[in-house]
């Protein structure tokens, strides 16, 4: 089996999950909710359209389309959550949906071909789909975060001017094959 590739795209995964759990965390529900213009997406909609199509794209996906005919796309760009822990149970319920899709697989079914929205892709390319899609999603809401807290935002990366510290951390470790994620 490919294990090299599919425990990478877990890890990958589990990464951009923990880059959104630790923006959610430095947020009130208020600060969720913020939108900076006038049809713009608060991280409260973002997460909410990020679980509504995990929820589509990872149930039953290697036998189902991955557009189910239940999801309501349009409903996700509504913000309707009423607490911050509605938003965090259904971040949660998306990637539950997604992990408990994707980490059973095995070589055989790498190659099978899946569709979303009648457009065939091998489970390998269906995987890098959502990865980019949820990579670009995550990335919006850590950015509209960081916007929220300004100078109290906590940073989830290397904090600017901290390079050259990071740097020395790294190279004082011996060389060895480990993913980037396992540090932190």
């Amino acid at each position: 089996m490919n294990t090299s590739y599919l425990s990478s795209a877990i890890k990958q995964f589990e990464y951009y999950k923990s880059l959104g759990d630790k923006t959610i965390s430095q947020l009130t529900f208020e600060e969720l909710k913020k939108e900076f213009a006038t049809d713009s997406n608060s991280i409260s909609i973002i997460v909410k359209h990020i679980v509504g199509n995990m929820l589509s794209r990872w149930t039953n996906f290697l036998t189902e389309d991955g557009e189910k005919t239940w999801r309501q796309r349009d409903e996700e760009f509504l913000d309707t959550f009423t607490t911050k822990q509605d938003l965090i149970d259904a971040w949660n319920k998306g990637w539950d949906c997604l992990f408990d899709a994707i980490k059973p697989l095995s070589e055989n079914d790498m190659h099978q071909i899946i569709y979303i929205r009648n457009q065939g892709h091998t489970v390998t390319e269906a995987i890098n789909r959502q990865m980019m899609h949820y990579a670009y999603h995550t990335g919006q809401i850590v950015f509209i975060g960081k916007l929220i807290k300004g100078a109290n935002w906590a940073s989830l990366s290397i904090p600017k001017g901290k390079s050259k510290d990071y740097n020395k951390n790294k190279f004082s470790k011996d060389k060895a094959k480990r993913h980037f994620t396992d540090d932190l």
